[in-house]
């Protein structure tokens, strides 16, 4: 069939739907959904089938819906309806939740159910949760509903509905004097990614953001709730009446409403002055009950790396700091190094927002890159293990390509990456991608994935030889496959890292690895201090969440000049 994205953005839920569909064969074209007369020309030249909307910030316009049939993504289990489905479920730590696939009709929500699918609710983020559980249950549920729409059965209208509001900064409200760990977690998970919760630190109005649990760690006796009470890396960590949490992230709000996303020490950089610092915490220390964005465990002849970096963005201090880490890693006797990332994402390569907040982003824009290319090299150096990059989660930009700078890329069933950069102001990109890639897909491939900007998931990923393998999509299983997998590939690494060192040696001969980065970085250079500012344009509407004026046409099919229908 052909099958319309009607969306707000091409988010990770998008990205995974567009996948899945096209994976089955469907023609499938995304329109952004940024005025009523942009949706209604679209379906005119696209003439879909059928009309899939995974995330909207409004409703569909009854000149669409009631000629088409639309299928809405509702983040809530049958019956839910209103804008806050999540949250509400998050905040009320309710055991499990669901997602929705209705028809859209005048009243919101309230449309007969073409599928549905649950899940056990984490006590997670909603960013999170998003990205993973409702994500799954989604592409489930979708499917389910494009199968019954194409064979013809009928859509079942829910016995009774439930509205609830929208969710306000007042339903949010953290009472630091009055509400316990666990209820703080509750609220702040609930608001994460966004709105955030609006609150005050040193004085300062701001939204708090990426809350973690503190078991170890927490103000002396008598300290207030909402103190202030120690600082480590990114994070605060802030009293409760029982306990602490560590804040990661906050939004500062500046004079003209404004304000972006920034780790909570350099959003009050010059506040934090006075928090003392909470103990160093050494890279072997993952068991530990406590915050720590990078860490390290050992398994037999197998080491594994994690590193949990919010939104996968990675500052130059942070990769400074898992440089050194890898750095550390590989002097220990072990003859695999997995690096494990995060759990909502592997990497996204630079961190765009302390970028936008630097005095010059072009400078810090430059130090940044330079970061991402020597914890790159870093990892193409290793000659005494073979390593291993363990995609649990999606990955973008920079993200690929230090993960392609490993041995091995082993992907989790269901991830999406997005190996490119042109999407961010024409950006040329570094992390020696074209010293990898072209080496594993094929120069034309390569160039393919560069011009076409669109994401991979795990199945095409490995199908292109872009990636390894494709593991297990549950995460326990993904994390024990990988466990196994790497124990087995430490018995037969003398004769692959003999391999591997002659492979090395060959290419060095044949163009070394500094020529490819110093080419890679005269593009850059232009980029950041060209006399084309697309970078600095797009960065800054990318950190501030800018509303889009229209859809790249990469994504609308149904715009490219001379385009027909198949059929």
């Amino acid at each position: 069939m052909r099958i319309l994205l009607l969306t707000h953005a091409f988010n990770s839920l998008s990205q995974r739907l567009w996948s899945e569909l096209v994976l089955r064969g469907h023609e499938v074209s995304i329109e952004f959904d940024i005025a009523d007369a942009v949706a209604e020309e679209a379906v005119a030249l696209f003439r879909p089938d059928l009309i899939v909307a995974p995330y909207l910030r409004r409703a569909i316009p009854a000149s669409i819906w009631s000629k088409h049939v639309c299928l809405i993504v509702h983040p809530g289990v049958v019956g839910d309806r209103g804008p806050s489905a999540l949250d509400h479920a998050l905040q009320q730590g309710l055991p499990a939740w669901g997602v929705t696939v209705l028809q859209a009709e005048a009243e919101m929500d309230a449309g007969p159910v073409w599928a549905s699918a649950r899940f056990p609710l984490r006590a997670a983020t909603k960013a999170s949760v998003y990205r993973n559980e409702v994500t799954e249950a989604a592409a489930t549920a979708v499917l389910e509903a494009v199968t019954r729409y194409e064979t013809g059965d009928a859509p079942q209208r829910p016995a009774t509905t439930t509205w609830q509001a929208l969710m306000t900064q007042d339903m949010r409200r953290i009472d630091w004097q009055t509400d316990d760990t666990a209820t703080v977690l509750r609220k702040l998970n609930a608001a994460d990614g966004f709105p955030g919760v609006a609150d005050e630190l040193f004085g300062a109005p701001c939204h708090l953001y990426d809350a973690w649990p503190e078991a170890e760690l927490r103000g002396a006796p008598g300290t207030p709730g909402g103190a202030i009470v120690a600082q480590r890396e990114t994070a605060l960590l802030r009293a409760t009446v029982d306990g602490a949490v560590w804040l990661g992230h906050v939004k500062r709000k500046q004079e003209d409403g404004g304000g972006i996303k920034l780790p909570a020490t350099h959003a009050f950089a010059a506040e934090c002055a006075a928090v003392p610092p909470a103990p160093s915490l050494a890279w072997w220390q993952a068991a530990h009950a406590t915050w720590q964005d990078i860490a390290y465990e050992e398994a037999g002849d197998v080491g594994f790396l994690r590193f949990e970096f919010y939104n996968g963005a990675m500052s130059t201090r942070q990769c400074e700091r898992l440089r050194s880490a890898l750095a550390w890693a590989k002097a220990r006797p072990v003859k695999v190094l997995v690096l494990a990332g995060g759990h909502d994402f592997w990497s996204n390569g630079i961190h765009l927002n302390v970028i936008e907040a630097a005095e010059s982003p072009a400078d810090a824009s430059w130090r940044n890159i330079e970061a991402m290319n020597d914890l790159t090299l870093e990892l193409i150096e290793t000659p005494a293990q073979l390593t291993i990059a363990a995609i649990s989660g999606n990955a973008g930009a920079g993200g690929c390509f230090l993960a392609r700078a490993a041995d091995r890329v082993w992907l989790r069933d269901g991830v999406i990456l997005n190996p490119h950069y042109k999407n961010m102001g024409n950006l040329y990109g570094s992390e020696y991608w074209t010293y990898s890639l072209p080496r594993r897909v094929g120069a034309e491939a390569a160039r393919a994935i560069m011009r076409d900007r669109l994401p991979l998931d795990a199945e095409r990923a490995v199908a292109i030889n872009f990636a390894d393998a494709r593991l297990s999509g549950e995460r326990a299983a993904f994390r024990a496959e990988v466990a196994h997998r790497a124990a087995e590939l430490a018995t037969a690494a003398a004769p692959l890292l003999a391999e591997k060192s002659a492979a090395r040696a060959r290419d060095d001969a044949e163009k070394p690895l500094a020529a490819y980065r110093a080419e890679e970085l005269a593009q850059m250079r232009r980029n950041f201090y060209g006399f084309d500012p697309s970078y600095h344009v797009a960065r800054h509407h990318f950190v501030r969440k800018s509303p889009a004026s229209w859809t790249p046409r990469h994504l609308a099919r149904h715009r490219e000049l001379g385009w027909t229908p198949t059929s």
